[in-house]
């Protein structure tokens, strides 16, 4: 099903489906793994760009070597810009906690205190995906096998989604959007009730 929030088309899967992270059984794996970068705006680029210095305390060598010898992105289906990636795995902005938990660089320099922006919109919003028309803009849940302990995590907790990426959807739409996604939640309760 299917529904619609200002431009906004959206899966009921972002309500009914459950999910929380949990880092200790997945490590960060979507850091790590995938068919390509992060995608970026072209205003993150920028903000990335202009912050470099104060995310490269961060980043590991390898990424700081890749981005000093190509860039921090590059061009993917239909020229869209992704993060760059070390040997076509990981992201040139991953680095590993005590744990040997994948972590982003960006963001751990935003939580030091070091610069304003947050990682890129898309890995905070994860796992919806945004598809940007010309007309609408549509939210889907992807389903990644990696991400299967947050699946059984969020169904433990009784965590819907988007509840899970509550500061990211505000972030990204608005706080009037997310409280319309929580009045769409109480409908969707009540049908199936």
């Amino acid at each position: 099903m299917l529904i619609e929030i200002e431009d906004k088309i959206i899966s009921s899967e972002v309500f009914e489906r459950k999910f929380v992270c949990d880092l200790t059984a997945c490590k960060g794996a979507c850091c790590v793994e995938g068919d390509a970068g992060a995608p970026l705006s072209l205003q993150e680029v920028s903000d990335i760009k202009n912050n470099l210095e104060k995310i490269k305390p961060y980043m590991r060598s390898e990424g700081i070597a890749h981005i000093e010898a190509n860039d921090i992105y590059y061009l993917f289906d239909v020229d869209e810009p992704v993060t760059s990636l070390v040997n076509n795995a990981e992201c040139v902005f991953v680095h590993f906690d005590e744990k040997n938990i994948a972590k982003c660089a960006i963001e751990t320099a935003h939580l030091a205190g070091d610069i304003e922006n947050v990682k890129p919109l898309s890995c905070h919003l994860y796992p919806i995906r945004v598809k940007k028309y010309k007309q609408f803009t549509v939210l889907n849940f992807d389903e990644w096998k990696i991400c299967a302990a947050a699946c059984v995590c969020g169904e433990q907790l009784n965590v819907p989604v988007y509840r899970f990426l509550k500061a990211p959807l505000i972030r990204a739409f608005g706080t009037e959007f997310y409280a319309e996604m929580e009045k769409i939640e109480l409908e969707l309760n009540n049908i199936e009730k």
